[in-house]
């Protein structure tokens, strides 16, 4: 269930405060004290609602309110407590004997606000409005430093890129090293091969052997020839 409401609305009177209604409230209050304003009204003889009594007499009618705009030592005290606690006008109006909750609001959004604009602060945070280059919070330096470490991931992917362009070098080197030498040997063994009498006489035995048995019957001389070649 919502809240009741403060008074029934049959039968209250609304629109501006007479002179005689706050001569009844100023009187009924110093008297008795603001016990209870829902039951004010009927206890001081008002036609009107609880809440229309208290917001008469905190706004207008009480004894101790002052009037005019604030004064510089007050501006300096809603403004030290506003950076403290915020827009909560009635606790701030608390530390300030004879202002209302509305009007230091008021005057707060005319006045005050519009000066701490042109000091150069922010009138929510209370912080400086050009924040300094070098803080972490710019965006500026978040792109640049995020910038800074794509520059560097590219500079060692680079690196990485030619560590192992260098390094299939040194392979396709040793490669192409290794066939060298490879042919090397087979040459110093044929050098070898070719300086060998013995192996050449072998060789000569073998060959004489094999042709001159079957190539005599065809006439063929073939000691001459093979001396012949063994000459060249």
């Amino acid at each position: 269930m919502g809240r009741q409401p403060c008074c029934d609305k049959l039968g209250v009177k609304k629109g501006p405060w007479t002179t005689e209604e706050d001569k009844k409230l100023i009187n009924f209050i110093l008297n008795n004290g603001h016990c209870c304003w829902r039951a004010l009204p009927k206890l001081a003889g008002l036609r009107r609602c609880g809440k229309s009594c208290r917001l008469r007499w905190t706004n207008y009618i009480r004894p101790d309110l002052r009037r005019g705009l604030l004064s510089h030592e007050e501006e300096q005290l809603v403004i030290d407590l506003h950076a403290h606690i915020g827009n909560k006008w009635s606790k701030i109006a608390s530390r300030l004997p004879g202002r209302t909750d509305n009007e230091i609001k008021n005057h707060w959004n005319t006045h005050i606000k519009k000066k701490l604009v042109k000091m150069g602060i922010d009138p929510v945070t209370h912080q400086p409005l050009n924040q300094d280059p070098n803080s972490t919070d710019n965006p500026k330096n978040s792109c640049s430093v995020s910038d800074d470490i794509s520059m560097v991931t590219k500079s060692s992917s680079t690196k990485n890129i030619e560590t192992n362009g260098t390094t299939t070098e040194d392979e396709s080197i040793s490669t192409i090293t290794d066939q060298n030498s490879s042919m090397d040997n087979d040459n110093h063994q044929l050098s070898n091969i070719y300086n060998d009498e013995e192996f050449f006489s072998y060789l000569w035995s073998r060959f004489s052997d094999m042709f001159t048995g079957k190539n005599q019957r065809r006439g063929l001389d073939v000691s001459g020839l093979l001396s012949r070649l063994w000459c060249t």
